[in-house]
C-alpha cells in the first residue's frame, strides 16, 4: 500500500496519464486488469480558469476509477491554483501538477517540462496549490531539461519543501522525448533521497518487468505508459500472450461501447479516437492488409464491429503469437 497524504493506494503498478489515450472508458479497463489508480489526462489551466466546457469534462469519471487524479498543466501560478481549487469541487482524490511533457508546444512555453528550467515557480504553484487545497497535491517530473541540466536533486528537493505529497519520475530528460533509454539507476537515486512516495515510469514491457524495476529501485510504484496502450493485461500477472482472440475481441468491443457512451454525441468521433488503441490491440495477429485498412477507414461502427467477426476466418482459437518486433515500444503520437 502507497499512501499519498490522506489516500491510501492499494497495488503497485499503475496506468500513466497520456494525452489522448488515458480517458474515462480506458481507465476504467485499466483499473479491472489492476492498475492501481488512475490519472486522467492533462488539462491546460488556461482552459479551466475560462471555464472551457469541453476541458472540464476530461475530468469526468465513474468512482471504478478510485483513487482519482486531475492532472492539470500551466505557467501561470495564479491560473494553477485557481484551476486547482476550481476542479477539486469536481472531487478528486488527488491533483497533480505534469512537469514532465516534453511536447514543445507545452515545454517551449513554460508548462510542462519547461518547469523544470524554473523550479522556483514550480515550488510556489505546488505550495499555493497545497495551501487552498484539502486533497493531496503531488507532480510528475523528468530528471533534467537535457543531460547537461539534470537537476533531479534540486527538483526534489524544492518540491518536497513546498507540501508535495508524492512524485513521479519518467526517467528521460525533456530533450530525449520518448528517445534512448530511460535511466532507472537516476529513479533510483530519487527513491534513496526523497521523503515522500516515488512512482517509477520508463520503458516497462512487462508486468514482471515492473516487478523487477520496483525491487531493484524501492519505488513505491511503477507506472507503465505506451506499452499498455491496447494492452491492460500488463497490469496483472496473466500477459496478453496467454489469452486467445475470442478474449482479445471481447475486449475490444467492451472498450469501444465504453467510448461510444463516453463521447454519445459523434460515434464516428469515438470510433476514430478508438483506432489509436485498435491497432495496438491487434498486436501479434496476422492478418489481410485490406481488412486491416478497411476497420482503420470505416467511420460506420455497425461495419467496424462486423468487419471485427469476420476475423474469425482469419484467426483460430490458438493464444496470441508475439512478434519480436511487438515487444519494444513505440511512439504513439
Amino acid at each position: 500500500m502507497v499512501k499519498v497524504g490522506n489516500v491510501e493506494i492499494l497495488g503497485d503498478v499503475a496506468l500513466s496519464p497520456m494525452a489522448g489515450i488515458s480517458d474515462s472508458p480506458y481507465r476504467k479497463i485499466a483499473r479491472r486488469f489492476g492498475s492501481a489508480f488512475s490519472y486522467t489526462e492533462f488539462v491546460n489551466t488556461e482552459q479551466i480558469v475560462r471555464n472551457n466546457q469541453r476541458s472540464i469534462d476530461m475530468f469526468r469519471f465513474d468512482e471504478i476509477e478510485r483513487p482519482i487524479v486531475f492532472q492539470i498543466f500551466g505557467s501561470d501560478l495564479n491560473k494553477v491554483v485557481e484551476s486547482s481549487n476550481i476542479i477539486e469541487e469536481l472531487n478528486p482524490d488527488i491533483i497533480d501538477l505534469n512537469m514532465g511533457c516534453s511536447v514543445a508546444k507545452v515545454s517551449s512555453h513554460g508548462s510542462g517540462a519547461g518547469l523544470l528550467k524554473n523550479l522556483p515557480l514550480a515550488g510556489r504553484m505546488i505550495e499555493g496549490m497545497v495551501k487552498t487545497n484539502s486533497c493531496p497535491i503531488t507532480a510528475k517530473i523528468r530528471i533534467g531539461w537535457d543531460l547537461n541540466s539534470l537537476n533531479y536533486k534540486e527538483t526534489i528537493h524544492i518540491l518536497q519543501e513546498s507540501g508535495v505529497s508524492a512524485i513521479s519520475v519518467h526517467g528521460r530528460t525533456k530533450s530525449m522525448g520518448y528517445t534512448g533509454l530511460a535511466d532507472w539507476n537516476i529513479i533510483g537515486e530519487i527513491k534513496s533521497i526523497a521523503k515522500v512516495p516515488i512512482y517509477g515510469n520508463g520503458d516497462i514491457q512487462s508486468y514482471k518487468e515492473a516487478q523487477e524495476r520496483k525491487k531493484e529501485t524501492n519505488v513505491d510504484l511503477v507506472l507503465i505508459g505506451r506499452k499498455a496502450i491496447g494492452n491492460p493485461w500488463i497490469f496483472s500477472p496473466k500477459a496478453k500472450v496467454e489469452y486467445k482472440w475470442a478474449d482479445v475481441r471481447q475486449l475490444i468491443l467492451e472498450h469501444l461501447d465504453e467510448m461510444l457512451k463516453f463521447y454519445p454525441s459523434d460515434d464516428d468521433y469515438a470510433l476514430v479516437l478508438f483506432r489509436k488503441h485498435f491497432v495496438r490491440y491487434m498486436e501479434g495477429f496476422t492478418f489481410s492488409s485490406g481488412l486491416k485498412q478497411k476497420l482503420l477507414q470505416t467511420s460506420s461502427v455497425s461495419e467496424f464491429k462486423e468487419l471485427l467477426y469476420s476475423l474469425e476466418l482469419y484467426f483460430d482459437m490458438q493464444p496470441i503469437q508475439l512478434k519480436e518486433s511487438d515487444t519494444h515500444c513505440e511512439m504513439y503520437l
